[in-house]
């Protein structure tokens, strides 16, 4: 059975509370920002900013849940070779001395 490749700390992604944490906060971001485009618009009055505004209110939650969604992707591509050259460390044998 193969072995999972090693992580780098580096590369490693944080963990689910975390990014559970992170995504609800970028999405109360996103709908605070819609929040304020609403009110903008209403305050404006008639015109082009006005309709720029309710379009950015409109379309912001499309775009607030792909935001909130994205995943944490760190990898710098390493991986430790695999090939038959390679060799392991293994514990010695106080035999063999």
């Amino acid at each position: 059975m193969a072995q999972p490749d090693a992580v780098r700390i580096t590369t490693a992604r944080s963990s689910a509370a975390d990014d559970m944490k992170l995504r609800k906060r970028r999405y109360a971001w996103s709908m605070s920002i819609r929040l304020v485009c609403f009110l903008a618009a209403v305050i404006v009055g008639s015109g082009i900013v006005m309709w720029l505004l309710i379009a950015g209110a409109v379309f912001l939650p499309l775009f607030a849940v792909v935001i909130a969604n994205a995943t944490d992707q760190r990898d710098d591509g390493f991986t430790l070779p695999d090939s038959p050259g390679t060799h392991e460390l293994t514990a010695s044998d106080p035999d063999e001395r």
